[in-house]
């Protein structure tokens, strides 16, 4: 698998993945509103050149935030070195945490996390909602019928 810095593809098909995936590159979390095709990131690519897995990020302030993961081919080990390259960066540039948003339906994230080292750092209640205001297209209802309303941060510590 090699991973790509998400500039060394053209920013159209960086949107279309977005669109595709996402139904927009916008992400309204607590934390701000990003247009995730303008973040930093990492991508990786079928043989076809495709996108099969994408991670944004921001780093402020010694703290790195991921914005956005994605992979089209789960259980392949695709998410686990996206996350894995943030990291690396992460600690190069100095970073003491990183962290992330995820909504109280996305119960596989959740795993996927907790199993990498991050711990629940913040439950923000009624987050989405205030979202939707910003990003009406947010859906009501998410994975396995759980009503999407709160946000949950968690976090890593870098050595």
């Amino acid at each position: 698998m090699i991973i790509f810095e998400i500039d060394e593809l053209s920013r159209d098909q960086v949107i279309g993945f977005f669109k595709a995936h996402w139904g927009s590159s916008e992400m309204v979390i607590s934390s701000g509103i990003y247009d995730c095709s303008e973040l930093d990131g990492f991508i990786v690519v079928n043989d076809e050149n495709e996108i099969i897995g994408l991670i944004t990020y921001i780093i402020a302030f010694n703290e790195c935030e991921i914005i956005s993961l994605d992979c089209i081919e789960e259980g392949k080990g695709i998410g686990s070195a996206l996350v894995q390259e943030v990291e690396n960066l992460a600690v190069k540039k100095k970073c003491k945490i990183i962290k992330l948003i995820t909504t109280n339906d996305n119960l596989l994230a959740l795993k996927f996390y907790q199993k990498r080292g991050f711990y629940l750092s913040k439950i923000l209640i009624n987050a989405v909602e205030k979202a939707r205001k910003l990003k009406p297209e947010i859906p009501l209802v998410g994975n396995d019928g759980i009503p999407i309303r709160d946000e949950i941060e968690l976090e890593k510590l870098l050595s």
